[in-house]
């Protein structure tokens, strides 16, 4: 399907949702996936441009952005993973047809996105990326006990 039908009819869908307000949603097909595409955006744009075009809607955690294997160029589009499946949907209604430097962009879920299957080329960092995300992990809370000496020790060297 051409790209600009693609986001005319999920702009189309997501209109009629709003207007008769059927309780359940397109968007719930794809709740056990955080990934989307985007594609049709400048071959000028990094990772970083399209994480602060994207950031608005939630903590990204992963992004492949697709480069040709021989240049290392874009090929103009990429796959990103949300910290929150929800932020998905916010993405896809509200980015899916804008236009950046000139192009639209075509925003949408991904079902199951399976990472690149090249992993003998990729550094061992980039690698451990892909199969962990980089999510932040959250931090463990300190024993009772540490709390209770930190405070002491605080009020001493008063």
């Amino acid at each position: 399907m051409n790209p600009l039908t693609n986001i005319k009819n999920v702009t189309k869908l997501s209109e009629y949702e709003l207007q008769n307000g059927s309780g359940k949603s397109w968007h719930d097909m794809y709740r056990d996936s955080a990934w989307i595409f985007v594609g049709g955006f400048s071959y000028a744009l990094t990772e970083g441009d399209i994480i602060c075009v994207f950031s608005q809607y939630g903590e990204i955690v992963n992004i492949n952005l697709v480069r040709d294997i021989k240049t290392g160029k874009s090929k103009g589009f990429c796959f990103l993973c949300y910290e929150d499946q929800r932020s998905t949907v916010l993405a896809v209604d509200n980015l899916n047809g804008i236009k950046i430097m000139g192009r639209t962009m075509r925003v949408d879920h991904v079902a199951d996105y399976k990472p690149p299957k090249d992993n003998a080329k990729l550094d061992e960092e980039t690698l451990r990326l892909y199969m962990e995300g980089c999510a932040p992990k959250p931090l463990t809370k300190p024993s009772h006990d540490s709390d209770k000496k930190n405070h002491l020790d605080h009020k001493i060297k008063k």
